[in-house]
């Protein structure tokens, strides 16, 4: 048994594995929170933290041996304050808030990952501070299930690859670009072994489901589904996506504030630096923790032919879940 930190307990990715550490039952888990606590629950300790104070978080972090971070990338100074408590109270091991791509530099609002895979490196140069390791799971399979929920705690996002309504979004060239997508099952079990293990933890930490490209994947759906999927070869120039009929709804938690005028303004930017990204491979994915671990990872078509994902592939389209292309002309949102 080992005592571990959660910080960003709140993430829809936290809560799947927090819940698969609970499940253990071996291990005690306090998650830290800066304001209003939530009810405990079985298995899970709150503990409120000043991460603006080194010696009330470093007290906080006394007896831990695991630190698990899910906070926001653009929240560096609670990262590098995590981290500083860590290596002060003697904390062995340390998660970062990665949980995505591999290569982020194509990603501009996944800057602040790469601020703290600098300073992770830093602190452990010349000798060896905190062991750490990148939890790189790619894309998660269950987004595939847009608009459906098929997992207790991750809201599915609405993707390139829109499986409900037959329908996929590329840049032009791009069919045979790898990416990866992996259960977040998986990746909860593989964080869960990973506590675990008693050998040291990679640096690069993949988590590898499906390694697959466009074209494979449109084949997949085909072949669960029954139905043919129209793919759309799509300029994308500069901050915009030339040529799209449709586009994605920004639907993640981040942009419930937004109205639907900007949301769609906002969605132009995103979707051309997301496509871009898998162009230039940024979310295909090592398999270190595989290799490690060893085991058994779900496959997209796995998951897709899975009795309770019926509602996805059996033809029920609860929706249209994109926004309507009326214009090519696209705004920079991002720098």
């Amino acid at each position: 048994m080992v005592k571990i930190a959660i910080a960003g307990a709140s993430s829809q990715v936290a809560q799947e594995i927090i819940d698969a550490l609970v499940a253990t039952g071996k291990h005690e888990i306090i998650t830290l929170w800066r304001k209003d606590l939530p009810r405990p629950t079985p298995g899970v300790t709150p503990v409120l933290v000043d991460y603006s104070s080194p010696p009330a978080l470093t007290a906080v972090l006394a007896g831990v041996n695991t630190v698990l971070s899910f906070v926001a990338g653009t929240a560096i100074d609670v990262q590098t304050a995590l981290i500083d408590a860590s290596v002060a109270a003697g904390v062995k091991r340390f998660a970062p808030s990665e949980w995505s791509a591999a290569n982020i530099t194509p990603i501009p609002w996944y800057s602040g990952k790469a601020t703290i895979r600098s300073y992770l490196s830093a602190i452990n140069t010349p000798t060896p501070k905190l062991e750490y390791t990148l939890f790189q799971p790619g894309g998660f399979l269950e987004y595939l299930a847009h608009p459906h929920q098929p997992t207790a705690h991750i809201r599915p996002l609405a993707l390139q690859i829109d499986v409900a309504n037959s329908r996929v979004l590329v840049a032009k060239g791009a069919l045979d670009a790898k990416f990866t997508f992996t259960s977040v099952r998986d990746l909860a079990r593989a964080v869960v072994a990973a506590v675990e293990y008693e050998g040291v933890w990679p640096v690069v930490g993949g988590v590898r489901g499906t390694t697959t490209t466009t074209r494979e994947l449109v084949g997949v759906v085909e072949r669960v589904t029954g139905r043919a999927v129209v793919v759309e070869e799509v300029d994308v120039e500069g901050e915009g996506v030339v040529g799209a009929s449709w586009l994605p709804r920004l639907d993640h938690p981040s942009f419930d504030a937004m109205g639907e005028e900007e949301r769609e303004k906002v969605a132009v930017g995103f979707w051309a630096v997301y496509l871009k990204s898998l162009e230039a491979g940024a979310w295909e994915v090592g398999g270190e923790w595989n290799e490690v671990l060893g085991g058994h990872s779900t496959s997209a078509e796995t998951l897709l032919s899975s009795p309770s994902w019926c509602c996805v592939v059996g033809g029920v389209i609860d929706h249209d879940t994109s926004m309507p292309r009326t214009s090519t002309a696209s705004t920079p949102v991002f720098s």
